[in-house]
């Protein structure tokens, strides 16, 4: 199974997703399309004088309008199409990155205030695996908490090396470029490595640090 390329997993997923869609649009217009024919037929001639009162018809549906918890039921398709691309994500990413290969790299700031980051770019083993350039909005989401998965790949079992560039303006707005560089051992379990920014208030410069999460 993990000979399975990602191509092949992405347009499987995107293929059955589209499928799901088409036959959401399919089932709402075959429901609403009796309404439609009722409302368009030709109304009764009015019985004549005298005559014999007819049954009363039952009221026409409104043009257009959709049976009585249709909409619900297509609500419910689209939830289900949306669990479904969920999962399949899912699968592909235990597909194509084994837990025993796995490694995920994440970026974080704690307050920040010392260090208006702009870019960062991460070597695993002397290879660029990662490089970004933020905008204003993503930095602010780093400063209320956000965490970003800036990289998940495979590493065979044993000891790596990990180096990360930071770029952006310090104090006093100065352009500030710092490393940080560590060595960590790779099991056959997934390791996850946190790549974090702070502020030390006591040297008033900002601190860069890999932590290992166990």
């Amino acid at each position: 199974m993990l000979s399975i390329s990602n191509t092949f997993i992405r347009r499987a997923g995107l293929g059955l997703a589209a499928a799901l869609a088409s036959a959401t649009l399919a089932f709402a217009q075959q429901a609403t399309a009796p309404a439609a024919a009722a409302a368009s037929a030709p109304a009764a001639a009015p019985a004549p004088s005298g005559a014999a009162s007819a049954p009363v018809a039952p009221p026409v549906p409104t043009p257009g309008a959709a049976p009585a918890g249709l909409d619900q039921r297509v609500q419910d398709i689209k939830a289900e199409v949306i669990r479904l691309n969920r999962d399949l994500l899912v699968l592909e990413e235990e597909l194509l990155f084994p837990a025993g290969t796995q490694v995920a790299l994440f970026i974080s700031m704690d307050v920040g205030k010392l260090f208006e980051l702009e870019s960062v770019q991460i070597k695993l083993d002397d290879k660029v695996v990662a490089a970004h350039l933020y905008t204003p909005l993503q930095v602010q989401a780093l400063h209320r908490g956000g965490v970003q998965r800036i990289f998940v790949g495979n590493l065979k079992a044993g000891e790596h090396s990990i180096d990360a560039f930071f770029t952006g303006r310090g104090p006093h707005t100065r352009d500030y470029k710092r490393g940080v560089t560590m060595k960590f051992e790779k099991g056959t379990e997934p390791k996850y490595i946190e790549l974090r920014i702070k502020d030390s208030l006591q040297r008033l410069q900002p601190e860069f640090e890999v932590k290992v999460w166990q």
